[in-house]
């Protein structure tokens, strides 16, 4: 298991800095990577003689995607069967990650090794991003240029998976901080890892990513509340102040006026919503089975109603593009998906025993509510690396890590009962 434990990690750091493995030739290598580590593990097992699976309930919708993906492949039910199959193969390649995660992080000391390098990775890519945007030459790594265009930041060529990577990992770190799931003389370095994240999506310009960080710290304040102390609440509200002040120093002026309106090639949030609504055209269409998973924007183009200018390949909002790829099955695997994660997430934070797992299982809600808000208005799972991460936070949350019984109630009893 401990080549699993290392395995899954790396393909994770390699996905991040190879722009978040949206180009084939980095897909193609998480794909086979994942599907590597799936071998080693089962010839591991045969070598120990033991195959103990350790289910994880989400694997059974999100097989169900990958089922739907071949059989629309395989039935000719999609409108470009090369696309499609190219979505089963990263569907397989997620569906094998979260299978490995869910056999090789169990205890608590697992699940806070693999947090900790998510803490240490979001950290060196975001003082990565930092010092790329003070000394821009106008490539990627200094580089690659930008061919098509883009809003980089990081090794991620749109700023905005930049901060769908960010509101994965930040709220865990946070959480660990406030909720007092990591020890006293590591907290430094915990708000350290914390605070350059921070600073760093703030400085990538991203308006969804920070009223998304914001809705994180909301909620995040709201679990401290209910189940920190009051010196929590003021330490919460300590690193959020160091945060903000960190982020002024390096400056925002450029980020505030993007509110004020788009800038480049930036898609309006109008334009954002037209997607969704032409989007959701193809889905009245295709009611039962979508046109096929990864065929939007193959099939955009006979619902478009107002032309942009640009070749749109996703539709701004992954819940009605799962629908007019997937249909009504589609859909109904995503609803499940979230109904799985929530209903086992929030009971495992209400049982949570120990401070660790209690900040695991709050960070880790935290987060991907994060980015499932920012999914309304755009498509952070359609981005590999940030999928994965979403994959391996949800499996965190769904497992019921093993606690010790705090406070055990010892019982003796006298030899002789008294006549």
């Amino acid at each position: 298991m401990k080549t699993i434990r290392l395995g899954v990690p790396a393909l994770v750091a390699f996905a991040v800095l190879a722009h978040g493995a949206v180009e084939p030739w980095s897909e193609a290598v998480l794909e086979i990577g994942s599907g590597l580590l799936l071998v080693i593990w089962a010839l591991g097992a045969a070598r120990r003689g033991e195959f103990e699976l350790r289910w994880n309930a989400l694997l059974a919708p999100l097989g169900g995607l990958l089922a739907l993906a071949l059989a629309q492949w395989a039935a000719g039910w999609t409108v470009y069967a090369y696309d499609t199959k190219l979505e089963a193969l990263r569907l397989a390649a997620e569906l094998i990650l979260l299978f490995l995660t869910a056999q090789a992080f169990r205890t608590p000391r697992e699940w806070r090794s693999l947090v900790w390098f998510l803490l240490s990775l979001a950290f060196a890519v975001s003082v990565f991003g930092i010092i790329q945007h003070f000394t821009w030459n106008g490539k990627l790594y200094w580089l690659r240029t930008l061919h098509y265009g883009g809003e980089p930041f990081g090794p991620f060529v749109n700023r905005d998976d930049f901060a769908g990577f960010v509101e994965l990992i930040l709220p865990l770190g946070l959480a660990l901080l406030v909720l007092d799931g990591e020890r006293r003389d590591r907290r430094l370095l915990v708000i350290l890892f914390a605070v350059f994240p921070a600073a760093a999506l703030v400085l990538s310009g991203s308006r969804a990513g920070l009223v998304v960080f914001g809705t994180e710290l909301v909620m995040l304040t709201g679990l401290v509340w209910a189940y920190g102390r009051r010196s929590q609440r003021w330490l919460l509200l300590g690193v959020t102040g160091v945060m903000v002040v960190v982020a002024a120093w390096l400056g925002v002026g450029y980020t505030l006026s993007r509110f004020q309106g788009p800038s480049g090639a930036d898609v309006t949030l109008l334009q954002r919503f037209q997607i969704s609504r032409d989007a959701w055209h193809i889905f009245l269409a295709h009611p039962l089975a979508g046109t096929g998973m990864g065929t939007l924007e193959v099939a955009y183009p006979l619902y478009e109603t107002h032309y942009i200018g640009l070749i749109v390949n996703h539709a701004h909002d992954d819940y009605v593009e799962l629908l007019a790829d997937g249909g009504i099955l589609g859909g109904a695997l995503g609803f499940y998906f979230l109904f799985i994660l929530y209903r086992r997430g929030l009971r495992h934070l209400r049982r949570a025993r120990t401070p660790l797992t209690r900040s695991l299982y709050a960070g880790g809600l935290v987060a991907l509510t994060g980015l499932l808000i920012h999914e309304l208005v755009d498509f952070n799972l359609h981005i590999p690396s940030n999928a994965v991460i979403f994959l391996i936070i949800a499996s965190l949350v769904t497992t019921l890590i093993p606690e010790p019984i705090a406070n055990p109630i010892r019982r003796s009893f006298p030899h002789h009962l008294p006549s």
